[in-house]
C-alpha cells in the first residue's frame, strides 16, 4: 500500500508523529553510519564524495596495472625475482638478460625508459644485462590524428589552422611519449611540431608509483637491492622522466646547449631554436633542421665520415666538459645529417648537467699523464658517493695498480680498462654519481653512432687527444688567464666584505669587547679551536674550560 494512502490512516488513528519520528531517526543513523565509514576510508578534511570516487577509480587502475605489470614479469621468469629470491640454480644470465628486456619492452613506455636507464650503468650491471637492455627501442605507431588534433586544440588554445598555415598529419617519426610533425606558420616559417600523445602523463605516474613500491620492495627484502640503491636510482629516474614531459623543460634545455656552444664560438654542430610563443607543457614548436637521420643514412666518403665522427664527439665532450650542459641521448635517430654535410643534434628531452667541482675531478680522471694514485682517488671519491667505512689505503693501493696497469707509458685506454674501474667501483661499494652515470650513458650511447660513420673509430683515443688539447688550453696563457679571472671574480664579494670587516674588529679593540663572551660556536670547543658564526669568526675565550661554549668574536 502506498504511503499515500496509508498516510490518512495512520493519521487518523494517531499513529503517524510515530512513524515520521522512527524515519527521520533511521535516516539519520544511516548518516552517521556513512560519515564514520568516510571518516575511517578517507583522510580528515578530505570527505569529498566526488573526490573520494575518483581516488577509489585512482587506486583501482593503479591495482589493475599493478597486476599487468606482474603478469608480464611472470611470464617472463621474473616472478621470484619480486619476490626477493636469487637467480634459480642453472638460469644462464644470458636467458635472464634477454627475459628482462622483452619483460621491460612488454611493460610500455615508463619501463622501456627505465631499462634505457639501467643500461647505462655499467658499475651496477653485468656487461651481458648491459648490452641486452642498450636493445630497447622506444617506437611505437603513430597516434591517430584526432587525439593529435585534440591535444593540439587544447594545449595552443586554437585549432591547427588558426596557429598554423599548414600542418602534415603524417608524423616524421613517433615514439611512446610524443611525436613530431612537420608545419609551416603563417609568417612562412618551416617548423616542426613535437605533439605528446594523450594520457601519457596519468600512465607514466601510474607507472612510476609501481617502480617506486617494487624499488622499495627489493630494497627491503634483498641485499643486491640495497646495494645498488634501487630506492635513489627510482627517486632519481622519476625526475627525470616527468621533466621529459615538460616540453618547457626541453625548449630550456636546447636553448642552453646552443647558448653554451655560440658563447665558445662552436657552431660545428646544429641545435633547433624553439618558438616559445607556440610552445606549452605538452607541445613543442621548434625551427625545422633539414637532413635524414643517421640511423637511416651515412657519408658515402669514408674521410667525411671519419671527420663526422670525431666532430661529433668534439662536441660532446665540450658540452660536458666545458659548458656542463650536454645532450645525454645522441642515439644515431637523435642525430641530422644535413645537406651540407654537418650534423644537428635533435631532442634535449634527456640532457645532463655537471657542476664545475665534478668536472674538475673528471679532468683529472681523464688526463692522459694522470699517474698519480692519490689524485686518482681524490677524484674517484669526488665522482662517487662513498660508504662510511671505506679503506683509503687499499683503495690507494688498488689505484696504484691501475695506474701501472692502464695509465703508464706507451699505454692506450681500452675496453678493459673501463672494465678494471667499473670492477674497481664494485669492489669498494662506491656508487657512481646521477650526474656521471649520465655522462657514461651519453658517450656509451655516441660510440655505436661513432662506429656507424666510421668503421673502426677509436673513440677512447679520440677522447685521450682531447684531454690532451684541452689540458694544453688550461696551461697556456689564455687559459691560465681566465682562470686568474674565475678565481677573482669568486674573490670579489670577500675582498667587498673586507674593509667593514676590518672596521669592525677596530672599532671592537678600541671598544674593548674583543674579549666579550658570546656563545657562537655550535659545539663544545676546546682552547685554541675556531669556528665560523654569521657575522665573522670567533675562539674560545683563552682560559675558560675544556668544553666550554664561551668565545671571543671579531670580524
Amino acid at each position: 500500500m502506498s504511503a499515500a494512502l496509508l498516510a490518512p490512516r495512520l493519521e487518523e488513528s494517531g499513529q503517524l508523529a510515530p512513524l515520521l519520528s522512527l524515519m527521520v531517526g533511521v535516516a539519520m543513523l544511516g548518516a552517521m553510519v556513512v560519515l564514520v565509514a568516510l571518516d575511517v576510508l578517507v583522510p580528515v578534511g578530505a570527505v569529498r564524495p566526488l573526490g573520494w570516487a575518483q581516488s577509489v577509480r585512482g587506486r583501482i587502475g593503479r591495482a589493475r596495472r599493478y597486476s599487468a605489470v606482474v603478469r608480464i614479469a611472470t611470464r617472463h621468469g621474473l616472478g621470484p625475482y619480486l619476490r626477493g629470491r636469487r637467480r634459480a640454480p642453472g638460469v644462464r644470465h644470458e636467458l635472464l638478460a634477454r627475459e628482462l628486456r622483452q619483460a621491460l619492452q612488454a611493460g610500455g613506455t615508463t619501463f622501456v625508459k627505465l631499462g634505457q636507464l639501467m643500461s647505462t650503468r655499467r658499475d651496477l650491471l653485468p656487461e651481458v644485462y648491459v648490452e641486452e637492455l642498450s636493445l630497447l627501442q622506444d617506437q611505437v605507431p603513430p597516434a591517430p590524428w584526432g587525439e593529435v588534433e585534440a591535444q593540439l586544440r587544447e594545449s595552443l588554445g586554437a585549432p591547427a589552422g588558426d596557429v598554423f598555415a599548414s600542418f602534415e598529419r603524417v608524423p616524421l617519426a613517433a615514439a611512446s611519449i610524443a611525436q613530431v610533425h612537420a608545419a609551416v606558420l603563417h609568417d612562412g616559417t618551416e617548423v616542426i611540431v613535437k605533439v605528446q600523445r594523450p594520457g601519457i602523463p596519468e600512465l607514466v605516474e601510474r607507472d612510476l608509483d609501481i617502480v617506486g613500491r617494487l624499488a622499495a620492495v627489493l630494497s627491503e627484502r634483498t641485499g643486491w637491492g640495497r646495494g645498488l640503491g634501487l630506492n635513489e636510482l627510482a627517486r632519481g629516474f622519476a625526475v627525470a622522466l616527468r621533466e621529459e614531459l615538460d616540453f618547457r623543460v626541453e625548449a630550456r634545455n636546447m636553448t642552453a646547449v646552443r647558448r653554451a656552444a655560440a658563447a665558445r664560438g662552436d657552431s660545428s654542430v646544429a641545435v633547433p631554436v624553439p618558438h616559445g610563443q607556440f610552445s606549452t607543457e605538452r607541445v613543442l614548436v621548434m625551427s625545422r633542421v633539414e637532413g635524414a637521420s643517421l640511423g637511416k643514412a651515412v657519408p658515402d666518403d669514408p674521410q667525411h665520415g671519419a671527420l663526422l665522427a670525431r666532430t661529433l664527439l668534439t662536441a660532446l665532450l665540450n658540452q660536458i666538459m666545458v659548458d656542463g650542459v650536454f645532450h645525454a641521448d645522441p642515439h644515431p635517430g637523435n642525430i641530422l645529417l644535413q645537406p651540407d654535410g654537418t650534423a644537428a643534434l635533435l631532442d634535449f628531452g634527456s640532457v645532463g648537467r655537471i657542476d664545475p667541482g665534478l668536472r674538475e675531478a673528471m679532468g683529472v680522471c681523464s688526463w692522459p699523464s694522470t699517474g698519480d694514485p692519490v689524485a686518482l682517488r681524490e677524484a674517484l671519491l669526488e665522482v662517487t658517493d662513498r660508504p662510511e667505512d671505506i679503506d683509503e689505503q687499499r683503495l690507494l693501493r688498488a689505484l696504484g695498480q691501475f695506474s701501472a696497469r692502464h695509465l703508464g707509458h706507451g699505454s692506450a685506454p681500452d675496453v678493459e680498462m673501463f672494465g678494471d674501474l667499473f670492477r674497481l667501483v664494485a669492489d669498494f661499494r662506491l656508487a657512481v654519481l646521477p650526474e656521471i652515470a649520465a655522462v657514461f650513458r651519453a658517450l656509451a650511447t655516441l660510440e655505436g653512432t661513432l662506429v656507424r660513420l666510421s668503421p673502426g673509430f677509436d673513440m677512447l683515443e679520440a677522447s685521450r687527444a682531447y684531454a690532451s688539447g684541452l689540458l694544453a688550453d688550461r696551461l697556456g696563457p689564455r687559459g691560465a688567464r681566465d682562470t686568474a679571472r674565475d678565481e677573482l671574480i669568486a674573490l670579489l664579494p670577500v675582498l667587498r666584505r673586507l674593509p667593514r670587516r676590518l672596521d669592525r674588529l677596530g672599532g671592537a679593540l678600541e671598544e674593548g669587547r674583543l674579549g666579550s663572551t658570546c656563545g657562537c660556536s655550535p659545539t663544545p670547543v676546546t682552547g685554541g679551536s675556531w669556528a665560523s658564526w654569521s657575522g665573522g669568526w670567533c675562539t674560545p675565550s683563552w682560559g675558560s674550560s675544556s668544553g666550554s661554549r664561551a668565545c671571543s668574536c671579531w670580524g
